[in-house]
């Protein structure tokens, strides 16, 4: 039997809670999933404890260049909804930083959720499946691994370029392009840092230090870019930066542009630095500094910005200097060389231009009966749950109608 209602290109989040949705208004399903096994990309998120959702879910958190797109499906299916499936399941969870819904012992929770819930559905998973070829002559004709394949509707759920080991790749952009879809440049988001200046040195020393630090971008003229910040932690790495705060402003960054750490964007330091020298002016100002940074990054800052002053005792340190060191401690520019790129970015920017999708159903404009959901369209969240929420939300939309 190889006529279905509904093929589901890809066995992700977007691509399972679309199936799932299908499946519940009686449609027959058939999801087909060129890897091993389903889910990969849900199973390693989080660090093995997959981020969800989050509970501040707003059309702010995502990235495209239609920023109204994502509005009707999030407002439709809700990281609420999410967390009552999760709920119905037993599944324990908690709340880690800034909203971020973490499950309380392993990814495969969520993934058995989806894989229980497809089964009632009376969903049919085929894995190990390429696709060689779609065409369309009334329906829809899948050239497969597994034979010729026929679906009214196809849903294109194949993820982007991020972490190719676990099966992200172009099959849905090109898709996309063979039914006449333009795409909106693709690049890594949510990716570190790398450098090839002095500060690579640096940070290969400081590697495995991690501060909360606010990270600014530069503004881009070219493109009319506003300036963006995210105070969250930073992790000095053995190519660069990396942590949360770098992994968010990363979406934002372009190549060429540099960067602003704060070190102590919840402390005025020159106030600090001038009381300090009038209680403790035997002091050194390595001591005091490491009361509010670790004492390894300390040293380092020491040795670039006040080399000759390093044995000094506060009260020999004049106002100026002392002045000059705190306007480098909120900010510190850098310019990355690039990034990690798709090897290790969570997610990609970019994708099929949503201007010929339907926000409603993601159905294309272009050609009827063909839907894309989740990372292949061009809607990115920030870092915290927001592209989980995105692929729930946009697979229940397509899922309703396809």
């Amino acid at each position: 039997m190889n006529h279905w209602d509904v093929v589901v290109i890809g066995a992700g989040a977007a691509g399972l809670m679309c199936a799932i949705a299908a499946g519940q208004r009686g449609r027959r399903v058939l999801v087909l999933e060129r890897a091993n096994k389903p889910g990969k990309k849900i199973l390693m998120s989080g660090g093995g404890r997959c981020n969800f959702t989050n509970l501040y879910v707003e059309p702010e958190n995502f990235l495209s260049e239609n920023p109204h797109f994502c509005k009707s499906a999030l407002s439709r299916y809700s990281q609420w909804d999410f967390i009552d499936l999760v709920c119905q399941h037993g599944i324990g969870y908690h709340e880690k930083t800034l909203g971020q819904l973490f499950c309380d012992d392993s990814s495969k929770d969520i993934l058995n959720m989806l894989l229980d819930e497809a089964e009632k559905a009376g969903v049919t998973l085929k894995t190990q499946c390429e696709i060689t070829q779609v065409s369309f002559e009334g329906s829809y004709q899948l050239q497969t691994s597994e034979g010729e394949i026929k679906a009214e509707s196809v849903v294109v759920a194949s993820g982007g370029l991020s972490v190719p080991t676990l099966g992200g790749s172009d099959f849905g952009y090109q898709l996309a392009e063979q039914f006449g879809h333009t795409l909106v440049p693709l690049r890594p988001a949510l990716v570190p840092f790398t450098f090839t200046d002095g500060f690579k040195l640096l940070s290969e020393k400081l590697s495995g230090v991690s501060v909360r630090a606010r990270i600014h971008t530069e503004v881009d003229t070219k493109v009319g870019a506003n300036e963006q910040s995210f105070l969250e932690n930073i992790l000095f790495t053995h190519r660069g930066l990396s942590g949360p705060a770098v992994l968010q402003i990363s979406s934002y960054w372009r190549e060429g542009l540099s960067v602003t750490v704060d070190l102590l964007p919840e402390t005025n330091c020159q106030v600090f630095l001038t009381e300090q020298k009038q209680q403790q002016p035997k002091s050194m100002l390595r001591t005091v500094l490491s009361q509010l940074l670790p004492k390894k990054l300390v040293l380092e800052l020491e040795t670039m910005w006040w080399p000759e002053q390093a044995e000094k005792p506060l009260a020999e340190l004049p106002e100026l200097l002392l002045s000059g060191i705190a306007d480098k401690i909120h900010g510190w520019k850098l310019k990355p060389s690039g990034t990690e790129g798709y090897r290790t970015a969570e997610v990609t920017l970019g994708g099929v231009d949503t201007n010929a999708i339907s926000s409603k159903t993601m159905e294309s404009l272009k050609q009827p009966g063909l839907y894309f959901v989740g990372e292949v369209l061009d809607v990115t969240g920030h870092l915290g749950g927001f592209n989980f929420q995105w692929a729930w939300a946009s697979g229940v939309a397509a899922g309703q109608v396809a």
